[in-house]
């Protein structure tokens, strides 16, 4: 079958640049011509707002005449007139992330193509260092933003950076100058191969990183703490459920991986990472003795909270808590994905499909790496 590009006789990547232009013309210029129905109303009431809002500590920000306006109390937002942005994502911003992530990974393959890289497997065990250092880097914004902090390591607007989904572009960057960085060590032959210097790079990234967040901890930094049996319970919580969703698939069900094999284990626990840090971060931290439970920071997580706590009776959340079925979601999601990855589509397109498998783990490791570093020094 043909592809669009073909039966319109235009080069794929000018097509996607073209389409690109298309969309940033609209927006900007939309902005431009109508900025209180375009600018206020969409792009800052779900996309801008809710980032200015988290990167200024406020309960939520309000935008009118255009001018932005920071309230401190759930009483003045709810009594404030729209557009309202609160930190956190919305489904409408949700929505268009994932069709924007969806795009930009098709002009990242265009890159990858003229960079003769991410045809391996080896490439996305190369990348698996800079998924936990986005959420890692994010935690280091929470930190920053700890209500018992006397000064902010980073300030607004820079702490924008690294707050979500901009820490997306951020982390991006960095990967891209990872593997920059890598391809140019294997052609002046320094490596024989990009990999290792690309997985080095990001486990130094990480390393620093981690490694801030541990000396804040150890200093007495206000508002952090370190509960090691926290990150215990997390690690060894998603390694068991993890486990057995994969023993559950060889043997009931091998067809799931035959194509991504190694791969869909990593999948399955990186996305077992985020449900076990939700349940633990909302129900447990008091049972371990690590300070206030979390609170969910996305619309889904949000749901399921609210779905257990108005379905199940009142004795039975007392013993199991309200975010369990947030694992359980993410497992059988995970497992889907796993396995509409068959193994033809590693032939076809090797290169997008090594994409996309990253995008899979790192909306779920990413986040999850986020949430069990938070709980983990208290952030």
């Amino acid at each position: 079958m043909a592809t669009v590009a073909e039966r319109v006789g235009v080069d794929p990547e000018r097509l996607w640049g073209g389409a690109f232009v298309v969309a940033l013309v609209a927006l900007v210029g939309g902005s431009l011509a109508f900025p209180r129905l375009v600018y206020d109303r969409f792009i800052w009431h779900y996309f801008w707002g809710p980032v200015q809002a988290d990167a200024n500590s406020a309960v939520c920000a309000t935008r009118a005449g255009g001018a932005t306006q920071y309230l401190d109390s759930a009483s003045a937002c709810a009594a404030a007139a729209e557009p309202v942005a609160y930190p956190g994502y919305t489904l409408v911003s949700e929505v268009g992330y994932m069709v924007t992530l969806l795009f930009a990974l098709i002009g990242v393959v265009f890159l990858m193509r003229r960079l003769d890289v991410g045809t391996d497997r080896s490439f996305f065990y190369a990348l698996l260092p800079y998924m936990f250092f986005g959420g890692a880097l994010r935690v280091v914004e929470d930190a920053n933003d700890t209500p018992g902090a006397t000064e902010a390591l980073i300030s607004y607007p820079w702490n924008a950076l690294v707050i979500s989904p901009i820490i997306y572009f951020t982390v991006f960057l960095i990967t891209l100058g990872a593997v920059v960085v890598a391809v140019s060590l294997e052609q002046f032959e320094v490596t024989r191969s990009y990999e290792r210097p690309l997985f080095g790079i990001g486990v130094v990234v990480l390393v620093v990183t981690v490694g801030y967040l541990f000396w804040l901890a150890f200093t007495g930094a206000d508002g952090v703490e370190f509960y090691p049996q926290v990150l215990l319970v997390m690690l060894v919580g998603a390694t068991l459920a993890a486990a057995a969703t994969w023993w559950l698939i060889e043997r009931f069900a091998p067809e799931i991986n035959s194509g991504t094999e190694t791969i869909g284990f990593v999948i399955l626990w990186g996305h077992a990472v985020d449900g076990v840090a939700n349940v633990v971060g909302l129900d447990w931290m008091t049972a371990l003795g690590a300070g206030p439970n979390l609170v969910p920071k996305h619309p889904v997580n949000q749901f399921v909270v609210d779905f257990t706590a108005n379905t199940l009776p009142p004795s039975v959340l007392a013993v199991t808590g309200d975010a369990w079925p947030f694992l359980l979601v993410k497992l059988v999601a995970a497992t889907f994905v796993v396995w509409v990855f068959e193994e033809g589509i590693f032939e076809e397109s090797p290169r997008y499909t090594m994409l996309l498998l990253v995008a899979v783990l790192a909306v779920g490791l990413g986040p999850g790496t986020r949430d069990m570093l938070r709980a983990t020094f208290g952030v």
